[in-house]
């Protein structure tokens, strides 16, 4: 006697498909708001703004209903298709939408990273962030040689501590220590000397005058004398922004 023959197993559920739908609706979304960003004189009234939900609408509506279409697998394989190519102009138009806060993006990680290095945040300005302590301090190359300066509005003078002269190659035992200063320890001593040029990011001095100090300090400061040649400094937040003329 022969058996009845079994019906065949339903389908299993796509399980791509509703990832698909939303990745494509999401990337839809996502060109509709960067053409906005884009172009905002041509959605500004409540009106504008319906037509465009509308038509959000039916893009939903439509792609909705293709993609419950069971079997019919050239129909996935366009979606796919339709998904990808809508992230990729969604990216593109998002990026060139935001292009001004993604570079501010870029440039905070930059500053937040820099390790004391100046960050170029525009033409002729500098970023310095304030390090763990709330100080600012920021690395500069006096004739070649790397120093970190810590930058003092109350020191008058650009000073190098003993050993960063002696890195430079000065023999602090055989300067004249002839200027006085009023220091948070007591009176302090100083030997003027000019180096050949100091550098911090872009910004370049020739022959610029520092103080070597006579005792021995944890840092060199970085004074008014090296500030007042800006054309301008500002304390905002956890930055110092430097900016200069062009010569």
């Amino acid at each position: 006697m022969d058996t009845p023959e079994q019906p065949p197993p339903p389908p299993a559920p796509e399980r791509g498909r509703p990832v698909l739908w939303l990745l494509f609706v999401a990337a839809i979304i996502g060109i509709v708001i960067a053409m906005a960003r884009a172009f905002p004189e041509a959605v500004r009234t409540p009106d504008d703004w319906s037509y465009v939900i509308y038509g959000l609408g039916m893009v939903v509506l439509v792609t909705s209903g293709l993609s419950r279409i069971r079997g019919r697998l050239q129909v996935m394989q366009h979606l796919r298709y339709a998904a990808i190519w809508a992230a990729i102009v969604a990216v593109l138009a998002l990026g060139f939408a935001y292009a001004d806060e993604l570079e501010g993006v870029s440039n905070r990680v930059r500053i937040a990273f820099s390790g004391g290095a100046p960050v170029a945040t525009a033409e002729r300005e500098l970023v310095i962030p304030r390090d763990e302590t709330g100080s600012f301090v920021v690395a500069a190359q006096v004739n070649g040689q790397r120093v970190r300066f810590l930058v003092d509005t109350g020191a008058t003078e650009t000073v190098l501590s003993p050993d960063d002269a002696r890195r430079l190659g000065l023999d602090p035992d055989a300067l004249r220590y002839d200027r006085q200063s009023e220091t948070a320890n007591g009176l302090g001593f100083g030997a003027s000397h000019v180096v050949e040029r100091l550098e911090i990011g872009a910004i370049r001095f020739d022959a610029f005058p520092m103080v070597v100090n006579k005792a021995p300090m944890s840092t060199s400061l970085l004074g008014m004398s090296f500030l007042d040649r800006l054309e301008s400094y500002e304390v905002r937040g956890r930055t110092l922004t430097l900016k200069w003329r062009a010569l």
